[in-house]
């Protein structure tokens, strides 16, 4: 043992099978990190960063015992740019995780070259109808949510509620689309205009005032980012706040710090809040405050999760990646504690969990947070899982 370790590297050779298992596990498990870090939507591709990064340093940096090298990509809300660095750090720098996303369409513009590599895709916000049914793969799975579920736990808060009529304002691209369809699939009431903006629209003008002519029981919106700040500012300048506005995505931890009082009283949905009970939640926002000096919202546990999944699914293997079925099915197993409590992944890699309605709330401390005011869907299993069938 000895000469061994005095030997080190120059003994490689002399010890054949017996130091590539070692090997293997002294090696950097490699992590593509995506989010879109730049432009308006940029606080949400920092919470997922730094959530990830939390994860990954409450595991003492390492993977199911590996050390982890993540490398932090940028797609700057352009899908041509997050191909070109996605296949980069496939083909160059051969990593074994591809982790993040913020927006579905650059989870489609990434999604082939990823899961034809057969390289494990990892959403931690991104989750389209288009991959969550027939369109499913066995090397994709999120630690989010389907793109409709959010939306559907805020159709049935209105159906609850016994509003009539709704006015709908979403962005026009594949999420704005199934956040319509999550929400209509539970609220029957009367939807009295159903409105698609451009997904870098900032004036709101046109929008609020229809919304005061039309005089509805409620409205409901998804604008994540820059889109939710300007919409909620407007909203509230125009003195609409007596309408009630139930949102997804659109005030949350990402948009708080700019919107501030403007978005007190609102309303979204969420599978975990800042304010959940359980030491490891909590330990997870005390941790991520005094890093980052802000809030961290369900992207971030999202985030977070998905560094913990990881790490159970490696513990599983012995820390090898690449016997791929293996992987697939430690990773199945979901075999982590979980921020938000119960979770489980579908047939289809979605997960299985509850859902709560929230509200914008200023803390002691001056910050604004969501808070939990009830549950709404529990155990809820996406609307599209029963259609995937995995092949290959």
């Amino acid at each position: 043992m000895l000469r061994r370790t005095v030997l080190g590297a120059a003994a490689l050779p002399l010890l054949g099978g017996l130091a590539r298992p070692a090997l293997a596990q002294n090696a950097p498990v490699k992590v593509a990190f995506l989010g879109t870090l730049s432009g308006p939507a940029a606080s949400l591709g920092n919470q997922l960063r730094d959530g990830w990064l939390t994860g990954v340093k409450h595991l003492e940096g390492r993977l199911g015992g590996r050390p982890v090298e993540t490398l932090v990509l940028d797609d700057e809300l352009k899908p041509d740019v997050a191909l070109t660095k996605i296949r980069a750090a496939l083909e160059r720098d051969k990593v074994d995780f591809v982790v993040g996303v913020v927006f579905s369409n650059m989870l489609q513009a990434i999604f082939r070259p990823v899961t034809e590599s057969e390289t494990v895709l990892i959403t931690t916000n991104a989750g389209p109808s288009t991959y969550a049914g027939r369109g499913c793969n066995p090397f994709m799975f999120t630690t989010a949510y389907q793109n409709d579920q959010p939306h559907a736990t805020m159709g049935q808060v209105a159906q609850e509620e016994g509003y009539k009529r709704v006015f709908i304002l979403v962005p026009n691209y594949q999420a704005g689309k199934d956040a319509v369809n999550g929400f209509k699939s539970r609220f029957k009431g009367e939807v009295v205009d159903e409105v698609y903006v451009p997904l870098n629209q900032l004036d709101f003008s046109a929008e609020v005032a229809r919304i005061a002519a039309l005089k509805p029981d409620a409205i409901f919106t998804f604008m994540p980012g820059g889109l939710g700040v300007n919409l909620v500012r407007q909203y509230r300048q125009a003195g609409l706040a007596n309408i009630p506005f139930l949102s997804t995505f659109t005030v949350d931890e990402a948009t708080l710090p700019a919107q501030q009082d403007a978005a007190l009283g609102f309303f979204t949905a969420a599978t975990w809040a800042p304010d959940f009970p359980g030491e490891a939640s909590q330990r997870f926002v005390r941790d991520f405050e005094a890093a980052y000096n802000y809030v961290p919202g369900n992207y971030a546990a999202q985030s977070y999760d998905a560094a913990l999944l990881i790490d159970s699914a490696l513990k599983a293997t012995g820390g090898r990646t690449s016997d791929k079925p293996a992987l697939r099915a430690a990773l199945e197993k979901a075999d982590f504690p979980s921020l938000r409590g119960r979770f489980a992944f579908g047939r289809n890699h979605y997960p299985v969990q509850d859902f709560w309605l929230c509200k914008v709330v200023k803390r002691p401390d001056g910050k604004f947070a969501t808070a939990t005011v009830r549950k709404v869907l529990e155990n809820d299993t996406d609307p599209y899982a029963g259609e995937c069938r995995f092949r290959g």
